[in-house]
């Protein structure tokens, strides 16, 4: 709460010391106009949040499938998990967002709707990541315990469904938490290929009002809550777990 009056604060300084005459006016709440550009905006919030949540959900899929063979004796598959996590990251997500949209079709003759080929380069950009947390939990788990599944007579998937996995889950999931949060921010860019999230609300109504620096002032109060808020309830879900 500190950091937002201190924003705030800032914000009145810098609009005091300059000659620009803030336009405030087209997002109040006191007149039918600004109302009507509060709902517009705060409208796109349900967007950001769905296509977020989807979007790590086949993630943390993805990147599970992925850092299985990481921890395999097979190198192949050790050498092919290597290759693909290193590709990924270094493909910058909006160059992947316009090669989906607009790449897949042309080669492949593969459409996609503006929303799915949204959630397909985020779910694809951070599976790679997703994979890194994966592996790193499950290497956190002692060694003993692989010995006793091996003892059981348990295969590789056994091993990993009944004993390895449920461990390593609890170890990753404030990272997970984390992700998430990064995965809230990174959203944003999906509104280039026109889904209709924060960013895009944002843009259009600027368009239309000729007011960017309240409007983006505005859109950045709105990411900062969201994401102090998702970040209050991952910690609170570190704290738990540390209790546990």
């Amino acid at each position: 709460m500190k950091f937002i009056k201190y924003i705030s604060c800032f914000l009145l300084l810098q609009g005091c010391s300059s000659n620009y005459e803030w336009g405030w006016y087209i997002l109040s709440p006191n007149n039918f106009e600004g109302l009507t550009n509060l709902k517009f905006l705060i409208s796109g919030i349900t967007t950001t949040i769905y296509i977020s949540v989807i979007s790590i959900f086949f993630a943390m899929f993805v990147g599970l499938v992925i850092a299985l063979p990481s921890i395999s004796n097979n190198k192949f598959l050790s050498y092919l998990n290597i290759l693909y996590v290193e590709i990924v990251r270094a493909i910058p997500l909006l160059v992947l967002i316009l090669w989906i949209y607009y790449g897949l079709p042309i080669m492949l003759g593969i459409s996609f709707s503006p929303f799915v080929s949204g959630i397909i380069a985020l779910t694809i950009s951070e599976s790679a990541f997703q994979a890194e947390i994966f592996r790193a939990g499950i290497n956190s788990i002692n060694k003993g315990q692989h010995e006793v599944s091996h003892s059981l007579g348990m295969d590789f998937w056994k091993k990993m469904r009944f004993v390895i996995l449920p461990q390593a889950i609890k170890v990753v999931l404030p990272a997970l938490g984390n992700q998430f949060v990064y995965v809230l921010k990174m959203s944003s860019l999906v509104s280039i290929i026109g889904i209709a999230d924060l960013t895009r609300k944002a843009n259009e109504l600027v368009t239309t009002t000729y007011r960017p620096l309240e409007i983006y002032t505005f859109l950045i109060l709105e990411y900062l809550v969201l994401i102090l808020f998702v970040s209050f309830l991952v910690r609170k879900l570190e704290k738990k777990l540390k209790y546990k």
